[in-house]
């Protein structure tokens, strides 16, 4: 019997005490976790969750590291894990240079910066214990990194058929260590019909193909022709680095089908409906599982307590 996924739930404006509603519905549910995504303030969910729940995991998958003075974060941080009584993972991140450039934040190394980031973040006095810390990543420095300063490591967008040679960057110990968090933020698409699934996960995922980090990765992954593709259609159409066409319709690189062969393996399947109530559910890239043709997702830890058979990516 497969087990449920972590789920993730993002407190947009106007549904936020539908959310805290929804996430005790997920604890009723039995579902291992709940995370909140970079969309919103994941902080101020999980101190919402937290007080609204019992037993469930929260975390945040993940908080960029920089948006707020790394004091700040300490105290919130050993705030949700005191009154969550040890229940929350703080899933940090460097995020990408087009969305940080939105909020005028200039960021340095990305290694380097996380490296401070952690060492100031633990070295902050009368904050109470720190929670687990889980690193973003996605290439091997990234995740040897995790290895070595925080409690785990979560990607977003993980290619499954690269899974093994991302997770050969691990040491045995941290691989085979069941307090060393290994998961994947995988969009899905909860629907009976497969092509349309496929086609609303290709539009889902389209973004991301604009991020030059996430074309090295996939890259590596083994989908260079498919990146390289995509490169040629960015360069034809004048797309600009932040993403979104200058002239003419926006991007639209899955019908050239130039990642054909990437999205094949991310919307291999096609999920039945789930019976979550719609109205309740954030639409992001990492959600709750929703009606049908709604973009969610899950988390889909590679060897942790939550792994489950119905995501993909």
């Amino acid at each position: 019997m497969a087990r449920l996924p972590a789920v993730s739930l993002a407190a947009v404006p106007g549904r936020r005490s539908k959310t805290i509603e929804m996430a005790q519905e997920i604890e009723q549910r039995g579902f291992p976790g709940i995370y909140g995504p970079s969309l919103g303030d994941s902080l101020s969910l999980c101190t919402a969750i937290a007080m609204a729940t019992s037993r469930i995991e929260i975390g945040t998958s993940i908080t960029p590291i920089y948006t707020r003075n790394v004091a700040d974060f300490a105290s919130t941080a050993g705030f949700i894990n005191e009154i969550s009584e040890g229940r929350f993972r703080f899933g940090v991140g460097v995020s990408h240079a087009p969305a940080m450039n939105r909020l005028g934040i200039k960021q340095g190394k990305p290694l380097g910066d996380m490296r401070q980031f952690v060492e100031d973040l633990k070295a902050v006095p009368r904050v109470g214990d720190m929670p687990p810390i889980v690193l973003a990543t996605l290439r091997n420095k990234m995740i040897q990194l995790a290895e070595e300063i925080g409690d785990g490591m979560v990607f977003a967008n993980g290619a499954r058929s690269h899974m093994d040679s991302s997770l050969s960057a691990l040491s045995d110990s941290a691989r085979t260590n069941d307090s060393f968090f290994i998961g994947n933020m995988v969009p899905t698409c909860i629907s009976d019909d497969k092509a349309a699934a496929m086609a609303v996960n290709r539009k889902t995922l389209t973004s991301y193909a604009y991020l030059p980090n996430y074309r090295n990765y996939w890259k590596q992954a083994g989908y260079e022709e498919e990146m390289t593709g995509v490169e040629d259609a960015i360069a034809n159409m004048q797309i600009p680095a932040t993403g979104g066409a200058t002239t003419g319709t926006p991007l639209n690189i899955t019908q050239k089908g130039a990642v054909r062969a990437f999205f094949r393996e991310t919307t291999s399947r096609a999920h039945p409906a789930a019976t979550l109530p719609q109205s309740s559910v954030s639409t992001t890239a990492l959600a709750v599982p929703a009606a049908p043709g709604q973009t969610v997702g899950a988390i889909q830890p590679i060897r942790h307590n939550m792994v489950i058979d119905q995501t993909h990516d």
